[in-house]
């Protein structure tokens, strides 16, 4: 039997539950999912196969600059290239609501995102509109790792 292909959507208010579900299982905070989800349910892309979400990730916009959070694939999925696809398509919605600057906080994954440009930074570095997310100041341990990709076309 064919493998059913992924498909990549954004999210509603209905996808909720999924979502939070598909964080707690992968050690991902939950804290400002349902207020984002709320406020704005496009800032979550998620990826289904067979009609189940399997995948998600989310930009919280921030002002100027956003955060890449919530970026989850369930652990029959992995591989597949569903995270890679997710994250690709956050960075291209930043880019094109004009951001300038995305972040990111990650326990797990400083390997994996510097395949898209983002760099370790110092959390002193992160901006002020950032650095007050529910992720930065209380979602996340202080210990976890905080990203940056500048979204800035040089000029």
């Amino acid at each position: 039997m064919p493998e059913t292909l992924p498909v990549f959507r954004a999210a509603t208010a209905n996808d909720r539950a999924a979502i939070e579900v598909l964080l707690v299982s992968n050690g991902l905070p939950v804290a400002g999912v349902a207020e984002l989800l709320a406020e704005d349910p496009t800032s979550f892309v998620v990826a289904q196969v067979g009609g189940q979400l399997v995948a998600t990730a989310a930009l919280e916009a921030c002002g100027e600059h956003a955060l890449l959070r919530s970026v989850a694939v369930s652990e029959t999925s992995r591989t597949r290239g569903l995270g890679r696809a997710l994250v690709e398509q956050v960075v291209a919605q930043a880019t094109t609501r004009g951001i300038d600057g995305l972040y990111l906080l990650t326990m797990t994954a400083e390997a994996y995102f510097p395949r898209f440009g983002f760099a370790r930074v110092e959390r002193a570095e992160v901006p002020p509109s950032v650095a007050r997310t529910l992720e930065f100041t209380s979602a996340c341990p202080a210990t976890a790792v905080a990203m940056h990709k500048s979204l800035r076309n040089p000029s």
